[in-house]
């Protein structure tokens, strides 16, 4: 296991290279240039557009615009945001969160463009159900010789799509803050058991397909998004002291990583901190992943712009707001100096610390909702993955190999799943991007038509 671990550790860093980091950050920042900003002058319209102001029912495709960012959020509102936060501020200190931000802002843009284009380039699957995501608008958009591509992206989605950290880190977080606390020893017996008790309820959900997932992403997502919210206004109130020296940290320590005290084997490098960030970033929002645009592209709309807008919500609601509320909270109560815990459970640690004797089961509520509904969502794109190689009628083979593979992230260790789906993030990142990249003039060509129409209304 500690061979496997390390060779997994070895696939991740050299995937999440350089070439990489060009190709997500750099292609984002060019199509953040490319489009003039333009998305973020509409960001009010993107607002009216979700709350169902254009909504059509007569439009081709599943489930409305609110229903698709809710699934496309169940599954990057998450453990992203409050383990994947923690990893990142445990290593690489307060910097991280900058560079997350930077990921942020530049996958704002890289959303626009990918959801729109999975609207815009729909296909249809063996069915002749209309479908949306990476591999349609590659095979549709730049043609059927590009369909390799396309394939490599489902391959790569079958993995990447798996729950196993989400899993991993619900369970680790049931063992520290309910079982351990009340004398309950954790052991391979009590997470197998967590494990199948989270393999029933997402057999229960994912089962009924799509509009099944997508309503119970629409219930409990938002309220757990509020109760999160107050949950951490309540720890920096607690603190408010400190939460102007830290949000300065945050901002000093991005250009001086040999300045911040989290692993010495980074101190000093730069480039490495950056990394980090970017990909602590791109698990929490993954844009320029590929996952979303398979949500998006199953909104009922005729009008790809609208969903492209909607979709620039994700990373904003994702990672600006909720990932800086898990930073500030793991900052300012010093606990990311004081204590070894990683992951989860420095993020409970801050919790209990800020709010004792409640605020650890608070957490635990918010991680229980937030990732069971990732559970959900991303057994929707696994589906999709496998529909697109082999056809419908397998897809759902696909949903008893999600379901066992709930056992397995329950019962490893979390370095392993961290860099297992780092791994397969970064290869589905690779067709998108580039085939975004190549599409982009298609989208502002239908943004500039679509916004002088705006204007004239």
């Amino acid at each position: 296991m500690e061979r496997l671990n390390h060779w997994i550790a070895e696939a991740a860093s050299f995937v999440w290279g350089l070439p990489l980091l060009i190709l997500l950050i750099g292609g984002g920042l060019y199509l953040l240039v490319y489009s003039r900003f333009l998305p973020f002058k509409y960001f009010g319209h993107a607002i009216k557009v979700l709350r169902g102001k254009y909504d059509n029912p007569d439009d081709p495709g599943e489930i409305n615009h609110f229903q698709a960012l809710m699934t496309a959020l169940s599954s990057t509102v998450g453990m992203g945001n409050i383990a994947g936060v923690a990893v990142a501020i445990a290593v690489g200190g307060p910097g991280a969160v900058f560079w997350m931000w930077v990921s942020a802002i530049v996958g704002m843009s890289t959303k626009f463009f990918t959801c729109t284009l999975a609207i815009l380039y729909r296909g249809k699957d063996d069915s002749g159900a209309i479908q949306g995501g990476p591999m349609y608008f590659i095979t549709e958009g730049l043609g059927k010789a590009w369909k390799p591509l396309a394939a490599f992206f489902s391959i790569a989605g079958l993995v990447g799509a798996l729950p196993v950290f989400n899993v991993n880190q619900l369970t680790q977080a049931i063992n520290d803050i309910l079982l351990v606390p009340n004398g309950i020893a954790k052991d391979f017996s009590t997470d197998l058991t967590i494990g199948i008790v989270l393999a029933i309820i997402a057999g229960i959900v994912i089962l009924g397909g799509l509009n099944r997932i997508s309503k119970t992403a629409a219930k409990i997502v938002p309220g757990m998004v509020v109760l999160y919210f107050l949950a951490v206004l309540v720890i920096l109130f607690i603190n408010a002291s400190e939460v102007p020296r830290y949000f300065q940290l945050i901002f000093t320590d991005a250009f001086a990583a040999n300045n911040y005290t989290g692993d010495p084997m980074l101190g000093g490098i730069l480039g490495a901190l950056i990394i980090l960030g970017i990909r602590r970033g791109a698990f929490s929002n993954e844009a320029g992943i590929g996952t979303a645009p398979m949500a998006h592209g199953a909104a009922k709309t005729e009008e790809p712009i609208r969903e492209g807008l909607v979709a620039m919500l994700g990373p904003f609601i994702d990672t600006i707001i909720v990932c800086t509320l898990t930073a500030l909270s793991i900052l300012v109560t010093g606990v990311w100096q004081s204590s070894d815990a990683n992951g989860v459970s420095l993020t409970a640690k801050a919790f209990s610390d800020a709010m004792p004797g409640f605020g650890s089961y608070v957490l635990l509520l918010c991680i229980a909702v937030f990732s069971i509904s990732s559970l959900f969502s991303y057994s929707y794109y696994g589906t999709k993955c496998l529909s697109f190689l082999v056809g419908t009628r397998y897809k759902h083979t696909y949903n008893y190999f999600y379901i066992g593979s709930i056992l397995i992230g329950a019962t490893t260790s979390l370095s392993l799943m961290i860099n297992l789906i780092d791994t397969f993030f970064a290869l589905m990142a690779i067709p998108t991007m580039l085939a975004t990249l190549i599409l982009a003039p298609k989208v502002m060509a239908k943004a500039r038509v679509y916004f002088k129409g705006i204007k004239n209304l």
